[in-house]
């Protein structure tokens, strides 16, 4: 096993020092000051999460700035203002080499080099969440991993945070340890203030009723690895929604529908979810570009460990989490940044070996079964629910007022003038 991850490794380091090359020969290319590299999960996902809003502000500023957006499979949608380019080696070195300012949400591959002079924003997908990420994995976490993570890392002049909580987490969970730029996650920014467009915009192209209610599925992926290969893999769901969309009738009145929503890993591959019985009303949204808009049309959230709780209860709806593999979870994780554990009655605290400056509840409701699913929806308390997130807030420093965007684009800005 131990041969095979070597050689595994040093397979991954040539091919890095190959690619890298390529690099190096676009440096006869001169960098375009105008010109901007976007990419969003690692290509996979096409205009969305925190670059899109960034990007958005940009061109509201300045129409000439060029914007590239590299992308694994070409065809998705995107304004005209953006070109769509492969995200193959020699495309993207050649478009990252020539870019004055690249805004990222995921690592760069392994062998990308940046020039001197190019500002490298990495916006991440996710702030405060649940997940053991980078060194805080332990043995979980590959020395490959860490290799990349890295690689990266050296090159990425600020990350946004959106609050205390990612200034002391991050350090070891990204594997970074440069500036933090407190700017609150632009992806969020419409989840602030009036909502009525999203809500309507989401019911008519879907057929449902402008006063029923929707709760969002969000489950999140599964990871692990081989030799240091990564993969991911998805967890059959236990949750009945027949009996969660009778259950959230009976506590919060009105008629209500179930939208779904896979991991961006997960939705490329999966075909469209039909339930047996609700018909009409689930609908599936996972290959919907953007989150977020969808997102700002929910009355509810159910998720397992995705930071689409975190992301939901910012409007201050009532946000479930249904972990019915918590302990095969935290194995193969390699724990979690909560002290979460089988006793889902219990308060969970966060991991003071992790934010020893802090002392956060974390206020949502956790069941493992349908059962207790049931039985915390229907003895939901709204008024302690609230006052346990404006403490949970109000410790973890949170940077949310819709106005994260400007703040990253102003950041740029200052750099692409200098």
């Amino acid at each position: 096993m131990n041969i095979k991850k070597k050689s595994y490794i040093f397979y991954r380091k040539a091919k890095a020092f190959t690619n890298s090359l390529c690099f190096y020969m676009c440096r006869v290319f001169p960098i375009k000051k105008n010109r901007i590299a976007v990419c969003s999960f690692e290509g996979r996902s096409g205009f969305n999460c925190n670059p899109k809003y960034i990007v958005k502000e940009l061109h509201k500023r300045n129409p000439d700035y060029e914007f590239i957006w590299l992308v694994n499979e070409t065809g998705k949608e995107f304004p005209d203002y953006i070109k769509e380019k492969k995200n193959s080696i020699w495309s993207r070195a050649y478009w990252l080499s020539t870019s004055k300012v690249w805004i990222d949400n995921y690592r760069k591959p392994y062998g990308t080099v940046k020039r001197k002079g190019q500002y490298y924003m990495n916006t991440t997908h996710g702030m405060i969440g649940y997940k053991s990420i980078g060194l805080w994995r332990g043995d979980a976490f590959s020395e490959m991993a860490y290799i990349v993570s890295k690689n990266d890392s050296d090159m990425i002049d600020d990350m946004l945070i959106d609050s205390e909580w990612c200034a002391e987490m991050c350090p070891d969970g990204m594997i970074y340890y440069g500036s933090y730029l407190r700017t609150g996650a632009p992806r969020v920014d419409i989840l602030h203030g009036d909502k009525t467009f999203y809500r309507e915009k989401f019911r008519k192209e879907h057929n449902i009723p402008m006063d029923a209610k929707i709760v969002m599925f969000a489950p999140t992926f599964r990871e692990g690895s081989t030799n240091g290969k990564r993969f991911v893999y998805s967890h059959e769901w236990s949750l009945d929604f027949e009996r969660m969309l009778k259950n959230f009738e009976k506590r919060f009145g009105g008629e209500w529908y179930l939208c779904v929503r896979l991991h961006p890993q997960l939705a490329e591959k999966a075909g469209e979810y039909k339930h047996p019985t609700l018909g009409d009303k689930v609908v599936d949204s996972s290959k919907a570009i953007d989150l977020y808009e969808i997102l700002a049309a929910m009355d509810a959230c159910v998720t397992d460990y995705s930071t689409t709780s975190m992301d939901a209860s910012l409007m201050r709806v009532p946000v479930f989490l249904y972990a019915d593999d918590i302990e095969s979870y935290l194995k193969d994780r390699g724990g979690m940044i909560w002290n979460i554990s089988t006793d889902t009655d219990a308060v969970v605290t966060n991991k003071k070996e992790m934010t020893p400056n802090l002392d956060v509840v974390l206020p949502f409701l956790i069941s493992k079964d349908n059962d207790e699913f049931e039985r915390k929806v229907l003895s939901f308390d709204e008024e302690e629910y609230l006052n346990k997130l404006d403490a949970f807030q109000k410790e973890v420093q949170l940077v949310f007022d819709g106005k994260a965007s400007q703040r990253a684009a102003d950041r740029v800005e200052e750099y692409i003038n200098r």
